[in-house]
């Protein structure tokens, strides 16, 4: 006979709470056009956690975070890194998908930094709160303002270590998604070994805790 199942820690509870609650969230308009909230997964005791920009129209309609294209470069890159997704906990700093319509298509829109700031204050802090990760990864300039409510450009930010609280760090790199814009194969190259090496530092970082 199978073993019962455990029963979760108080902080798996309270990220299925927090889930349940953003399903119904409508504190901003992004909630009218898009299917579904978009909430973050992994576990929830991780030592990582890695922060996107928002939902796009896979995830939107999967309900899960990073299951499009980008998702798959970040798989293959978190691999190459040496992290193990099922690892990490994932999440993004706007939980709806924000898109302009073309025809059958939805296109991605940027969010505003006040559907930034609206979500991140809601939802992504609270998240961090349970996770209490040792290391946040903030992919993308989206990003880094939801984490940090500042905001900041990329490359004055990137691959460097820093502190974010009492118990945890911040590293800023690339969103994945940018990889796949790139139309010159030796950029996106030296690109992809570049997030590969901002990921591997953030792997030997929390190793170095142990």
């Amino acid at each position: 006979m199978a073993p019962p199942p455990s029963a979760p820690s108080n902080a798996e509870a309270a990220l299925a709470a927090l889930a349940e609650d953003a399903a119904g969230c409508t504190a901003c308009p992004l909630y009218e056009n898009a299917t579904r909230t978009v909430f973050g997964e992994g576990p929830a005791a991780a030592q990582i956690m890695l922060v996107g920009e928002q939902p796009g129209d896979q995830e939107d309609l999967g309900g899960e975070p990073f299951i499009g294209p980008a998702g798959q470069v970040l798989d293959t890159c978190l691999d190459e890194a040496g992290l193990d997704r099922s690892t990490v906990y994932v999440t993004n700093a706007v939980k709806h998908f924000k898109f302009k319509p073309r025809g059958r298509r939805r296109i991605h829109e940027k969010p505003r930094v006040g559907e930034i700031d609206i979500c991140a204050n809601r939802w992504l802090s609270r998240e961090r709160e349970v996770v209490a990760p040792d290391l946040v990864i903030a992919l993308g300039a989206s990003a880094v303002r939801g984490i940090t409510g500042k905001s900041g450009t990329i490359k004055s930010l990137r691959s460097e270590i820093r502190p974010l609280t009492e118990a945890s760090h911040l590293l800023v790199t690339i969103h994945p998604s940018y990889l796949l814009r790139i139309p010159d194969e030796d950029t996106k190259k030296a690109e992809t070994e570049q997030f590969v090496a901002d990921l591997r530092l953030g792997a030997e970082f929390v190793a170095s805790l142990d």
